[in-house]
């Protein structure tokens, strides 16, 4: 086998994000309300956590929360906020022994206060981690994203006329973060959902029809093991 077909099966993807879906229809499927798919989600978060950082990922953005997702019914939007505070009080040991460092995208504005203290709490108390990072997509939409960039880019820099890809850039939730090299999407849906529009221009794509509840880590590893064998050209020639 070639050098470059060698590198190219061992390198593992530096950025991973994920678009945890099909937690509505694994409940549905089970005669079960929606809340309880989106606790079993949040058991596959964890699984999921674990085994990336097992496989040396350093960044894991996982899409929890959307700006489209207030469209749901109160009781739902409830359950799931009260997931996250869940999550983040629950796993800080996890964190501390993995040395886990936990990240926010999306307008942090939006969110209740009680979310937005839990969220600055993690954020605060594992700032100096030095493990895989993971940023938690929570109120979070691409679209948006870019907004608010262009917004603070313009109150910064009121004089200057021509903006670049590096102006905007700069100014995104998590600009030192690199862009991802895989997203992954479960629940066999073929649409990224407003999910890091700008950072993914050349993401590799990974779908799998498996529903979000369902996922392990073996799921992952088939995922990466597919992203090996990517030819990334990145628009140029291999």
């Amino acid at each position: 086998m070639e050098k470059k077909a060698l590198e190219s099966l061992r390198r593992v993807p530096e950025h991973v994000g994920i678009i945890m879906d099909g937690n509505g229809r694994w409940a549905q499927k089970r005669g079960l309300v929606r809340t309880q798919g989106h606790l079993e989600g949040l058991k596959a978060a964890k699984r999921i956590v674990k085994a990336a950082s097992d496989q040396g990922v350093k960044y894991l953005t996982l899409y929890a929360f959307s700006t489209e997702n207030w469209k749901r019914t109160e009781e739902e939007v409830g359950f799931i906020m009260g997931l996250v505070k869940q999550y983040l009080r629950a796993e800080f040991d996890f964190s501390k022994k993995n040395k886990i460092r936990v990240r926010h995208a999306g307008d942090f504005s939006g969110l209740p206060a009680d979310i937005q203290k839990e969220i600055a709490d993690s954020v605060k108390d594992t700032a100096d981690f030095s493990g895989m990072q993971v940023i938690l997509a929570i109120n979070y939409g691409g679209r948006d994203e870019i907004v608010r960039a262009l917004c603070k880019f313009i109150s910064a820099n009121k004089e200057k006329e021509d903006i670049s890809e590096k102006d905007i850039s700069a100014y995104l939730d998590n600009p030192d973060v690199p862009d991802p090299d895989l997203i992954i999407r479960s629940a066999g849906e073929y649409r990224t959902s407003n999910f890091l529009l700008w950072e993914s221009a050349y993401s590799e794509i990974f779908i799998s029809d498996k529903l979000w509840p369902d996922w392990d880590k073996d799921d992952l590893e088939e995922a990466i093991t597919d992203f090996q064998k990517r030819d990334r050209r990145y628009g140029g020639l291999s």
